[in-house]
């Protein structure tokens, strides 16, 4: 796992639930989100104003608060299954400070998957890298869309090298451009489409083959170079002749976008759960010990009877003693994975 949310030899001070994910050979936790695109928009004509937030459901609200020619980026995330679009308005010209105001706006609001409205410099998307990691260690869980220029998808080793720059299992890179009613449009630009399929698709479903509604791709990639992408942990759009679909839901991290949903839903859900219902109101003796283990774990089962892990398990950590105001738990279970590659003997 890449984060760690307490150390045992520097405890946080602030009341709350912390998690460490500790990932080993035969099992491993798996996160999620549920249908919230985060775009901070650069241009605007309609009635919004700059440095505000607006929650976009519908095309034709995003008109009337952003003019038509401006909503691309939207109506990509909606059309890709986001339930809605969190919309920050960032200042005309906008420069690097007004960047990371706008980073530290999203970061007190909830959203599943950030994308940029287009093509953005390589700056701000490592600087957009940081931010993920920053808040996921501050127990704030979302993933990260990018993708490059029309140049860049013409190379998809160029695409490739920035997934290698990024390795992080909670962001994706597109390397594919799509067209689109005689429409080019960049991976930069059509990844709010994928940040959209990615809120909207169910944490026990992959994007894994997702047919996606455009009439090609702008570059096809032959199948070496498919392999080598998949390898370096990028998104392929791929035309297959009849359609084009995703090849494979992976992150930078070479990890499956289905198992990061997972471990994202589950460390915000039992966070949510322990600060609404728990913290502060039960006492740590055997009796809130057990209501408290009783509850996650029964989240767990429910988690299990959709397919999205098996085997829940949650006890006291025997490692670590609970005493005081301090509680540590052990939870474990294996994850689902959805059936990607099938393999066949025919006997003739």
């Amino acid at each position: 796992m890449a984060f760690q949310q307490w150390n045992p030899t520097s405890l946080p001070i602030r009341p709350g639930l912390y998690t460490n994910f500790e990932e080993t050979a035969n099992s491993q936790i798996s996160g999620g989100a549920r249908g919230i695109v985060a775009i901070p928009l650069e241009t605007y004509s309609g009635t919004a104003v700059a440095k505000k937030f607006y929650t976009v459901e519908k095309e034709a609200d995003a008109v009337e608060l952003f003019g038509a020619a401006n909503i691309q980026s939207i109506k990509f995330a909606l059309m890709g299954g986001a339930k809605e679009v969190l919309v920050y308005t960032m200042p005309s010209s906008a420069l690097s400070a007004d960047y990371i105001e706008m980073r530290e706006a999203f970061e007190a609001r909830p959203f599943n998957v950030f994308v940029f409205d287009g093509e953005v410099d390589a700056a701000e998307q490592d600087a957009t890298v940081a931010w993920l990691d920053t808040n996921r260690t501050e127990k704030k869980h979302f993933m990260f869309v990018a993708g490059g220029s029309a140049a860049d998808d013409q190379d998809a080793s160029v695409g490739n090298a920035r997934s290698a720059r990024f390795n992080d299992e909670a962001v994706v890179n597109l390397i594919t451009g799509v067209t689109i009613n005689g429409v080019d449009y960049s991976s930069g630009q059509y990844a709010a489409f994928i940040a959209g399929l990615i809120a909207g698709t169910s944490i026990n479903r992959s994007i894994t083959y997702t047919e996606v509604s455009v009439a090609d791709v702008t570059k096809r990639l032959r199948n070496s170079e498919i392999t080598a992408a998949l390898q370096a942990g990028s998104l392929v759009l791929v035309n297959d002749g009849e359609k084009v679909k995703v090849e494979q839901g992976l992150t930078t991290a070479k990890k499956k976008i289905r198992a990061i949903r997972a471990r994202q839903a589950i460390a915000t859900d039992i966070e949510k759960t322990a600060r609404d219902s728990y913290i502060g109101k039960l006492d740590n003796n055997i009796d809130g010990q057990v209501a408290l283990i009783t509850a996650i774990k029964k989240y767990l089962e429910t988690l299990e009877d959709n397919n999205v892990l098996t085997g829940p398990a949650v006890v006291l950590d025997p490692q670590r003693e609970s005493v005081g105001d301090q509680v540590f738990l052990s939870i474990s279970f294996t994850e689902i994975d959805s059936m990607e590659r099938i393999f066949l003997t025919i006997n003739v």
